[in-house]
């Protein structure tokens, strides 16, 4: 069977759901690593620490790791150490004579997996042959909310039906979809990724490019937006509404992801009629209004719709930034996704950091979350601004500045 670009892109849908694995499955088992192994929350809270700085090293190495050893090698030896990590959760806690090292091993093989991931899915599917990219990009981004669903839904029926003894056997099912996304990375055609080499790249590189700079600054903001929500939303729900721990990971994080997922499928099945310029005003202007009504709502029930609106104003974000940079910048190369990789993690680490530091400091979620605010008020100036540029270029007031703006008309995505 000859495989095609559909086969690429395919694969990189499952990327992304491997992804989505490795961040979401252990911390459904923190509990259970705490009650079994007497690991303290501290050293628990180590974990995430270490998985953060881990993704953030690999965004800077991989850029030079690829130019060497090409995407293919990479992406196998991604899902490789993927396999790796989550079936060691299996054994090697219980080999080790300190369980909390076998899990901190685990976990850093998970976060190289993942965090190569997150550099290269995105510029592999921009690089194959397709009508609408910004439409497959949003498509592609889809994945991970399905795969977050997907972990919480499913391990949480392996918890119903098998019990929380046999958590040991769930990572080792988990594995199967990297373990068959590798084998098809050996045979799917890879194509030439546009500025990773000397003809297409940006004269200077792209950190001489004003307009990286901005589109850097916009991922922090998608990231600290997403996330300031998403990572605080079960807990919101087990508060706000008094549920338990169960039906809180349902309404909150389950329901933000589903939102998400929506959000991108719908941009991936339509996006083609709407510009992404407008759409990234439009749904960083939404999220506002979620981020309000989540944090002002006296009504429980109605806090959470708020989050769930969130979920689905964010979900453009991450991708749609993918796309503009892919236009704007163009000829950026695997660098330029590398950087917005780390500036996404950064974000997403800002993100939930503002809420609990307010938090714990004004003793209220909500005003934590108010404060999160800013990062979606700031993505909506710039992309406000953005879209002013691209009016004054459609509107020349003379021949030279037509010239220019039918220059830029080429990078852009009218």
């Amino acid at each position: 069977m000859k495989l095609t670009a559909k086969h690429t892109i395919y694969s990189c849908y499952l990327g992304y759901i491997t992804q989505a694995i490795v961040n979401n499955l252990p911390p459904l088992l923190f509990l259970t690593f705490h009650n079994q192994f007497g690991i303290s929350l501290e050293k628990i809270s180590l974990l995430i620490t270490v998985n953060f700085c881990i993704q953030i090293l690999i965004d800077f190495l991989a850029p030079g790791i690829i130019k060497k050893v090409g995407y293919r090698a990479v992406g196998i030896t991604s899902f490789i150490v993927t396999t790796l990590g989550l079936t060691g959760f299996a054994w090697l806690p219980f080999l080790l004579p300190n369980a909390y090292t076998g899990i901190l091993i685990c976990m850093a093989f998970n976060a190289v997996g993942g965090g190569i991931l997150e550099v290269i899915v995105s510029p592999i599917v921009e690089s194959c042959p397709s009508e609408n990219k910004e439409s497959a990009m949003s498509l592609l981004h889809s994945f991970y909310c399905w795969g977050h669903m997907g972990v919480v839904i499913l391990s949480t029926l392996f918890f119903v039906a098998a019990g929380i003894d046999s958590w040991r056997y769930l990572p080792a099912l988990w594995a199967l979809v990297p373990l068959f996304t590798c084998l098809m990375f050996i045979k799917i055609p890879i194509y030439s990724i546009e500025g990773d080499d000397e003809e297409t790249k940006i004269p200077g590189g792209i950190f001489k490019s004003g307009i990286f700079w901005v589109l850097f600054l916009l991922m922090i903001c998608a990231g600290a937006s997403e996330q300031a929500v998403s990572q605080w939303s079960s807990l919101f729900a087990e508060d706000g509404l008094g549920v338990s721990k169960t039906v809180g990971d349902l309404l909150g994080p389950c329901a933000f992801a589903f939102f998400m997922g929506l959000s991108r499928l719908l941009y991936g099945i339509k996006g083609d009629k709407l510009n992404i310029r407008h759409g990234l005003l439009g749904t960083s202007a939404l999220c506002i209004v979620g981020y309000l009504i989540t944090s002002l709502s006296p009504i429980p029930l109605l806090s959470l719709a708020g989050c769930a609106l969130c979920g689905f104003s964010v979900g453009l974000m991450w991708p749609g930034v993918f796309s503009l940079g892919a236009a704007l910048c163009r000829g950026g190369g695997t660098m330029m996704y590398a950087m917005f990789a780390l500036a996404g993690d950064v974000g997403c680490s800002a993100g939930p950091s503002v809420v609990g530091f307010v938090t714990d400091a004004a003793g209220s979620m909500k005003t934590g979350i108010l404060a999160a605010l800013i990062f979606p008020v700031i993505l909506f100036l710039i992309m406000l601004g953005l879209q002013k540029n691209s009016a004054k270029e459609k509107h020349p007031a003379d021949k030279k500045t037509a010239d220019t703006a039918a220059a830029r008309d080429l990078r852009s995505l009218e």
